[in-house]
């Protein structure tokens, strides 16, 4: 699923690739999505896009005309609509030739062009969502890496909140609280820290204070004497803190993407080697409270669901057991295929066995009677019909013989 740097970085693509572009006529929806419809129409128009943790906002900004009434008249827009889009599990934008249009691509923004092009939401699974005339969430908190003061205030401040007696694992999905933050954010964030997954939150994040330490020190000189703190030690402090690293941890991602981010063109090698926990070879895995699945190392804590079972250690039991089961299928085949292989030789050899035997039958009777097998059957006796004639005929004398006398 996209996370913060990944919507962030979307909105920077959108921005170099509409550099410059006039856009035109409607904004098109396809006909499978059931998001709403974008009522705007407007003969010239530009697109700019910002991001706020998982959110991203495109303003759609009418070019001013000379005869702006007869543009009012027509039903074009004369002002500036924002469109806020979710990305949900694989919505990302892509900005392509008119006859190159994506299979999915479902929110569309032609260009006023001769060879038009198009920008469009693409969305494969339509997990994703648009809200015309939209603003941020407000249920959202502020964004972990472009609003770092506010996120840490809005953390700390409400700490006695009942949500962070839960693991922490599951609070740093809380988009209230680490608005940005997703599966494979939160299981490298923690892992770098050493912090076991499945313990309460409160207990890791309150010793933090409002304003960062780090914040602090490069505000004020090390000490009065002059002297610097060791490599070590700045080290340590700057990775122990659990909001310092929701902050900085997505920032390296996004670094990672730099200008060079295009879906259609898109490079994930960098970004694998950069992972450290999440899906690496190694590494545990068991299923949250809310049936995410959670990748640590180590001791998962004490707050581990119950029943919750490591799901790698399940789908190497399962690929041992089809390995098993490949290897009876096997082993079974190739006993079929050599017993196919050895019953004609069998069945030949039987039916020699029994021509041999009833030969020898024949031969043992002959000695008996002096007689073959075929002379010593009983003669088979004359049927009804016969006997019927016989009888006819004898009656018939009878009665010859009474009329003579």
């Amino acid at each position: 699923m996209p996370e913060g740097p990944e919507l962030h970085l979307a909105s920077l693509y959108v921005n170099e690739v509409c550099d410059g572009v006039v856009f035109t006529g409607a904004v098109r929806k396809s006909e499978v999505s059931k998001c709403p419809d974008v009522p705007f129409t407007c003969e010239a128009y530009r697109i700019t896009a910002t991001s706020r943790g998982k959110e991203v906002k495109l303003t759609l900004t009418p070019i001013k005309s000379a005869d702006s009434k007869r543009t009012v008249k027509s039903g074009q827009a004369d002002q500036a609509m924002d469109v806020v889009f979710r990305f949900g599990m694989s919505g990302y934008f892509r900005f392509s030739a008119e006859d190159e249009l994506p299979k999915h691509a479902h929110l569309r923004f032609y260009t006023k062009e001769k060879s038009c092009r198009v920008l469009s939401f693409v969305d494969t699974r339509r997990f994703g969502s648009w809200q015309p005339s939209g603003t941020w969430q407000r249920d959202r908190g502020p964004c972990v890496m472009f609003e770092y003061s506010s996120f840490r205030e809005n953390v700390v401040s409400h700490l006695s909140d009942r949500v962070f007696d839960r693991p922490v694992c599951e609070v740093l999905l809380n988009q209230k609280y680490f608005n940005g933050i997703g599966n494979y954010l939160r299981a490298e964030i923690l892992y770098r820290l050493n912090i076991p997954p499945f313990v309460s939150a409160r207990s890791v994040l309150e010793s933090l204070e409002v304003q960062d330490s780090l914040e602090k020190e490069k505000a004020v000189k090390h000490s009065i004497t002059g002297k610097k703190k060791s490599d070590k030690v700045k080290e340590e402090d700057e990775t122990s803190d659990l909001l310092r690293m929701c902050h900085m941890v997505p920032l390296e991602v996004v670094n990672l993407g730099g200008k060079g981010y295009d879906p259609a063109k898109a490079d994930y090698s960098g970004f694998m080697s950069w992972l450290q926990c999440y899906a690496v070879e190694g590494m545990n895995c068991l299923q949250d409270h809310n049936g995410r699945t959670m990748w640590f190392k180590g001791d998962p804590g004490p707050m581990v669901p119950k029943g919750s079972r490591s799901t790698r250690a399940k789908i190497l039991v399962k690929k041992e057991r089809n390995d098993d089961n490949a290897d009876k299928k096997k082993v079974a085949r190739s006993r079929s295929e050599s017993t196919l292989k050895k019953r004609p030789i069998k069945q030949e050899v039987t039916e020699i066995k029994a021509k041999d035997a009833s030969l020898s039958e024949a031969g043992s009777k002959k000695r008996k009677t002096g007689k073959t097998a075929e002379e010593t059957k009983p003669r088979r006796s004359r049927n009804s019909g016969e006997k019927a004639a016989a009888g006819s005929q004898r009656r018939s004398g009878r009665i010859a013989k009474q009329n003579s006398k």
